[in-house]
């Protein structure tokens, strides 16, 4: 199948200094395209993969789970460990997750994280009939564009299929449970009206993760898909100046000022 236009994955070879980013669970790069642009412009060497089975048609996703997923960020994370002095990984919602997963399974490699909105788990009476309901019911309404923003929309599937959603829901638990594993700075940004991720979530992460360096900002003006909403200049903002702390060659002539 095409990608959908908008959805196809973003590089950037830019200086020593890498970003890994991570996408949502049924979204594509299109919502994370702007902060990926952001830090290209800026020097970074940056990786917006597309997740197996998304940005193309929602039966697609049906036939991919989480293993999948995460082993599509794992290269992308290796590749750019390969070409990079530091590398730092970010995502939004369950890409949230998948950032923090490869930060607790690959310790050193990776300097800092950044999540927005991350997810933890599968909320709702629904998720417990996951098991069943997925043999019965081959997918449900989805859960893209919660926006605040007037004419920003994100660029994904209008329907969850249950398997994956099923996959999903274990992921979350493997990723709870390595969460104390977490011990790289972390930028937490999440969003205290968010119609797809109660702040719940990141308050379990925050209390989860073994990091000492840890910061914790509020998008009092955003949803859940921040990063195309009222505070993703923010986002922008505050990632790199997270990243510029932790890597001081950014921003230095001759060092992350490549093209």
């Amino acid at each position: 199948m095409p990608v959908l236009p908008g959805a196809e994955p973003y590089r950037h070879d830019g200086g020593e200094v890498g970003v890994l980013l991570c996408h949502g669970f049924t979204g594509s790069p299109q919502s994370l395209r702007p902060w990926a642009e952001y830090l290209a412009e800026r020097g970074l060497t940056v990786s917006l993969p597309l997740l197996p089975g998304h940005g193309t048609r929602w039966e697609d996703l049906q036939l991919t789970g989480w293993h999948d997923w995460y082993a599509e960020v794992d290269r992308e994370l290796r590749a750019l460990g390969d070409r990079c002095a530091q590398v730092f990984v970010a995502g939004l919602s369950m890409g949230g997750a998948l950032a923090l997963r490869l930060a607790a399974k690959h310790g050193e490699a990776v300097s800092g994280v950044v999540v927005v909105n991350p997810a933890n788990k599968v909320h709702g009476l629904s998720a417990y009939a996951l098991p069943v309901a997925r043999h019965l019911v081959r997918a449900t309404k989805g859960i893209t564009s919660d926006i605040a923003k007037e004419g920003s929309t994100e660029l994904g599937y209008d329907k969850v299929p249950l398997h994956a959603a099923h996959s999903l829901r274990s992921f979350f638990r493997v990723v709870d449970g390595e969460l104390p594993q977490v011990t790289q700075p972390l930028l937490l940004l999440h969003s205290p009206q968010d119609h797809v991720v109660p702040p719940a979530d990141s308050a379990r992460i925050l209390g989860r993760v073994s990091s000492t360096d840890v910061t914790e900002i509020v998008l009092e003006q955003s949803y859940h898909v921040a990063t195309l909403d009222h505070d993703a200049d923010r986002i922008h903002e505050e990632s790199h100046s997270f990243i510029g702390r932790l890597a001081p060659s950014v921003g230095k002539e001759g060092t992350s000022a490549g093209g």
